[in-house]
């Protein structure tokens, strides 16, 4: 799996960042609920203060001596004080006060119950019929400050709870996806040509009947290719042994006519039976490469095959065959060699037809699992290059042929995980024709 499309990676992520989301939704809301109910403890402590103070400060104030002057209420101790109160009589005069309480903050005139400013909340009650008021002040940013401690506590689990959560849903969504994973490395590990059912077990109920059709659909096209290659195997071989009778009575016929038309006749259907005889090898050559074992078990040198297919061609060829060995003579493959020889057939006959007279054909082996065929000759069209991949498909219908050999030469490529690039012109030149078959995969 990609990881930009990894299911496993979305969902961990997705679920990791939902969870997130979702504490920091709870967060909020809680810090809503807890500002709310700390405002509704802290006013209760204010009206809990005024009720106490204001019963003492009135007692104290009718008490003591005469004086002109507010009473300052000396602190026990050095503390922060957060709640401030006020004692005024009816007129306004400040009686009593705590010992840090700001007289701008009271405002001028007393008050009963709540009220806020944009800096303190106040609380206000009166006494003596009025005579007697008291205001407590506690400032809204120490209100601020416990809410956000609050808040804070609920927030700082989120550093070690996304990474747990993280490696929590990553370990969770891996063991979960396990066997789809094993499932993907089996279809993975199935060559192009293997067709048989992919083993599936234990999988999830979500992806069973995917299993399920895909090995259904690899039945079903293991029977089709089987019927065509079957169908076509068949064909070529009950039609080699009539071709190669008739070829021999033909053959016969011609010693005993003379010279004359009836001879020239006889050697044109001498020449068809030869075309019609070399079709049935090359459908047979098809049927193998599109169905056979293009892969061994045991890796193989094929460089004797490559050697003994060209001393094979060179005896009949019009053009010299120029063949370019890797150093040391020596290159182990995976790759079937009676494939291998097909192709090479294939590949180099194609080159002594359409190259060039009296130009050599190269063959070149790179011990990394590169071969190059290369024929002088005309420039084929770029546009007609892929065609030529296609099954009775030729460059030219000046020169006899069937058509099969490079769709032959593409159907053994396919099979065995190797590429196939066709060029013209040749590299490095103006001309020519190319063939190079990358099968590196397979080279141990």
């Amino acid at each position: 799996m990609r990881s930009e499309h990894s299911l496993q990676r979305r969902l961990g992520l997705g679920l990791t960042l939902g969870v997130t989301l979702l504490w920091l939704v709870a967060v909020a809301v809680s810090g809503l609920v807890v500002r709310y109910e700390l405002n509704k403890v802290f006013d209760s402590a204010l009206e809990e203060t005024a009720q106490r103070i204001l019963p003492l400060a009135v007692v104290e104030v009718i008490n003591r001596d005469a004086a002109t002057t507010p009473q300052r209420i000396l602190p026990l101790a050095a503390h922060d004080e957060h709640l401030t109160y006020l004692v005024q009589d009816a007129a306004g005069n400040t009686l009593l006060h705590s010992h840090s309480a700001d007289r701008q903050v009271f405002g001028t005139q007393p008050h009963t119950g709540f009220v806020s400013t944009p800096t303190h909340r106040i609380y206000g009650a009166a006494a003596v019929r009025e005579t007697f008021w008291i205001q407590v002040a506690e400032p809204l940013a120490h209100r601020r400050k416990a809410a956000l401690e609050v808040i804070g506590a609920l927030l700082w689990p989120l550093t070690l709870l996304i990474p747990l959560s993280l490696a929590g849903t990553w370990w969770l969504v891996r063991n979960s996806l396990r066997r789809v994973r094993d499932y993907r490395n089996a279809i993975t590990a199935k060559g192009a040509g293997d067709l048989s059912a992919v083993r599936a077990e234990h999988l999830p109920t979500e992806i069973e009947p995917i299993a399920v059709a895909v090995n259904q659909l690899l039945e079903l096209l293991r029977r089709t290719l089987e019927a065509e290659q079957s169908f076509t195997a068949n064909s070529a071989h009950e039609l080699r042994t009539p071709l190669a009778t008739a070829l021999a009575q033909v053959q016969r016929l011609e010693q005993e006519l003379p010279t004359g038309p009836q001879l020239d006749k006889a050697r044109q259907i001498e020449a068809t039976l030869r075309s019609l005889s070399r079709l049935s090898e090359s459908l047979m050559q098809l049927a193998k490469a599109e169905g056979g074992r293009l892969l061994s078990d045991q890796p193989q040198d094929l460089v004797p095959v490559l050697v003994l297919v060209v001393d094979e061609l060179r005896r009949n060829a019009r053009v010299p065959i120029q063949l370019d060995l890797p150093e040391g003579g020596i290159l182990s493959s995976t790759l079937d060699p009676d494939a291998f020889a097909i192709l090479l057939r294939n590949l180099i006959d194609n080159a002594l037809k359409y190259g060039a007279a009296e130009q050599p054909v190269s063959v070149r082996l790179a011990p990394e699992g590169i071969l190059r065929v290369i024929n002088a000759g005309p420039v084929v069209p770029t546009e007609a290059l892929p065609r030529l991949r296609s099954r009775f498909v030729r460059a030219t219908s000046d020169v006899p042929g069937s058509g099969l050999g490079l769709a032959i030469v593409d159907r053994i490529a396919a099979g065995a995980g190797a590429t196939l690039q066709i060029c013209s012109p040749a590299s490095g030149r103006t001309d020519g024709f190319e063939v190079v078959f990358d099968f590196h995969n397979t080279v141990i």
